[in-house]
């Protein structure tokens, strides 16, 4: 599985990076963890609001997230 936290860098992006990286150790996920910051890549997946999370491609969530609302997107 390959997750990217899309994200200029602020307090909700760096927050989201690093729920996504607990629950990724906590449940043994076979994933990879990729925080991408670069605007004009950010672009490419259409979102307007940040921080958005992108699983295999896809964008899953976008704003700011509860631990919980990323727990239910990844462990399934």
């Amino acid at each position: 599985m390959e997750i990217k936290v899309l994200g200029t860098g602020c307090a909700n992006c760096k927050a989201l990076y690093a729920v996504v990286e607990k629950i990724v150790k906590e449940y043994a996920l076979d994933a990879v963890v990729i925080k991408e910051e670069d605007l004009m890549k950010i672009m490419e997946y259409n979102v307007l609001t940040l921080p958005a999370l992108v699983v295999n491609g896809k964008v899953a969530a976008k704003g700011r997230l509860s631990a919980k609302e990323v727990k239910e997107i990844l462990v399934k």
